[in-house]
């Protein structure tokens, strides 16, 4: 992808997931998404039908987080609040995988709750949080081909909210181990051009940022 300003703000998903974002800050996270034109907005739950009615009109999608920040919510509740943010106008699901399973060696389970938001999501995109910070590279490696194998669309670095975020060369291992066809996400602690530039130079083919207007900003026309 050729670095200009128009193409990286057309792979940012413009996030905001803090527990205190007021209605009236989601408000401004929409404006700035189409002004900006990035790809999406990413907003808890709660604001889904909110960004869809204010961006029914755009071209700026609607993404939101499921099992969030932690992936540990039984693999029933995931599926229905998939299904219940599609209900009220999501275009995108970014799932958080179960780490804890990870750490168990209970793939199988790891697939079956990756497939049950699929499933839920009804054909909307999916995109799997991995949260590299707590994984192995092995780990890491396996979890990607799982979700490829389970249907998801993206696979994610990182939630934001653990120990740690998006960094290149675990980008480039997801994007090794995905191959060219499935989506890879940078997500977390990307602040600046330079690290927005960084992760897609590894691999990455979306960006999810708090930052995403002043990352564009550093960035020539």
């Amino acid at each position: 992808m050729e670095i200009t300003r128009k193409n990286v703000a057309g792979i940012i998903d413009h996030t905001l997931l803090k527990p205190e974002a007021s209605e009236t800050q989601i408000a401004k996270l929409c404006s700035e998404a189409m002004e900006y034109h990035f790809a999406s907005v990413c907003v808890n739950p709660g604001y889904v039908k909110q960004c869809a009615e204010t961006l029914k009109d755009s071209s700026v999608n609607v993404c939101t987080v499921i099992g969030f920040p932690l992936g540990a919510t039984t693999t029933e509740s995931k599926a229905f609040e998939a299904k219940n943010a599609v209900e009220n106008g999501a275009d995108e699901v970014d799932m958080v995988v179960n780490v804890g399973k990870i750490k168990s060696g209970d793939w199988d389970f790891v697939k079956k709750d990756i497939e049950a938001v699929v499933q839920a999501a009804g054909g909307h995109l999916v995109k799997v949080i991995i949260e590299t910070c707590l994984l192995t590279d092995d780990e890491k490696v396996k979890v990607c081909l799982t979700a490829k194998e389970a249907g998801a669309d993206f696979v994610k670095t990182s939630t934001g909210f653990s120990t740690g975020g998006a960094k290149p060369e675990d980008v480039a291992l997801m994007r090794r181990t995905v191959g060219p066809d499935m989506g890879v996400k940078a997500s977390g602690g990307i602040h600046t051009a330079e690290e927005a530039i960084a992760c897609i130079k590894a691999g990455a083919n979306r960006l999810g940022c708090s930052a995403g207007v002043q990352i564009i900003s550093g960035i020539p026309e």
